[in-house]
């Protein structure tokens, strides 16, 4: 009598690279949907995680031909869906690095030492790999505030996007001044160079992202409007429908604060 195969055993069994290609093609797809849900645009995911656009746009479409090596794809896959707010770590990791043996036969084999190096070369290839992202990541970030003077130093910088309003830009022309009472606090931005901004309106983020050159963005708050930006000479600022002006000087890091008098 002759037992009837099983199912399983009559499929034919995928290779690493369609593995890899299917598994993309699903989490391509949750990325793509979870960033339209957020009405999130690839530019401005772009912004978050300064992977260039045609990586992020390959990833959702699960297009595996335009990618680079799996690792890195693995790595792309993680910082992609940080920026969306799942865990990265745990998300990535499904995507296949290598390929895993299928039905292979039981042995009690010992293998001689010499056959395990090439896989703890392996492993320390995988980690320099993914500290070599990180901090290509974190270069690319700092990069983008030193792009106009080669001198600033980054911890320049940082304590530039901390400190309050200097009382030095107070009294340029381009100081904001403060509303009339009972009137909401408005603000026209022209930007002449990219830049990245970020606008706080009455406690609320509205706006953080890089806006390209000749983008024109309104907001309004009714008691505080903040605006923080990395280039104040390539940002035109005007406060309720006054002549617009420059946030600062071309290259330098600037916040301002703009509040509307209170009602009596």
């Amino acid at each position: 009598m002759k037992w009837p195969r099983r199912k399983d055993d009559q499929q034919p069994k995928l290779s690493i690279e369609q593995q890899r290609a299917e598994k993309l093609a699903e989490l391509g797809a949750q990325l793509w949907a979870s960033r339209q849900e957020q009405g999130l645009s690839l530019e401005e995911v772009v912004a978050l995680t300064r992977i260039p656009r045609r990586l992020l746009q390959a990833i959702e479409e699960g297009n595996l031909d335009d990618l680079p090596e799996p690792i890195y794809i693995q790595g792309l896959i993680r910082q992609f869906a940080d920026a969306l707010g799942f865990k990265g770590t745990e998300f990535a990791s499904s995507f296949p690095i290598t390929g895993v043996r299928v039905n292979s036969p039981l042995t009690l084999e010992t293998k001689p030492i010499s056959q395990l190096r090439p896989i703890h070369l392996y492993l320390l290839y995988i980690f320099v790999i993914v500290c070599s992202v990180t901090s290509l990541s974190q270069m690319l970030n700092n990069s983008g505030l030193q792009a106009n003077d080669g001198r600033t130093k980054p911890r320049q910088v940082t304590e530039s996007f901390e400190k309050p309003l200097s009382a030095n830009y107070l009294q340029q022309p381009t100081a904001a001044k403060p509303t009339q009472a009972g009137q909401p606090v408005k603000i026209g931005v022209t930007v002449e160079e990219s830049s990245w901004i970020r606008v706080i309106a009455d406690g609320k983020t509205q706006f953080e992202g890089t806006l390209p050159q000749g983008s024109r963005r309104t907001w309004q708050a009714q008691e505080q409007l903040t605006v923080k930006t990395n280039n104040a000479g390539g940002v035109l600022m005007s406060v309720n429908q006054e002549q617009a002006k420059p946030m600062g000087e071309l290259g330098k890091a600037e916040e301002i604060k703009i509040a509307a008098k209170p009602r009596f």
